[in-house]
């Protein structure tokens, strides 16, 4: 299987930091930013359920552009053969 070396930009694990200490930061922001932080200086890959729900994140309407940044972020870093 193919390992996916990308790994979350300095940018966005600052925002993703930001949005962990948000008391208003809702649970899907949360979850994709933990996701985000936990591939930042590790070679940890997106898990399957992990890459299924960024990418209902990017395709819905409903979301904000942290949110998607965030979204686009963990799928880049997901298993390139899936």
């Amino acid at each position: 299987m193919s390992k996916n070396t990308k790994k979350t930009s300095k940018k966005v694990a600052s925002q993703a930091g930001k949005v962990l200490q948000n008391d208003n930061a809702s649970k899907v922001q949360k979850k994709l930013a933990a996701s985000a932080l936990s591939q930042t200086k590790s070679s940890n890959q997106t898990g399957s359920d992990m890459e299924e729900f960024a990418s209902k994140v990017l395709k819905s309407d409903k979301y904000n552009e942290t949110t998607k940044k965030l979204a686009g972020s963990v799928l880049s870093q997901s298993n390139k053969e899936r």
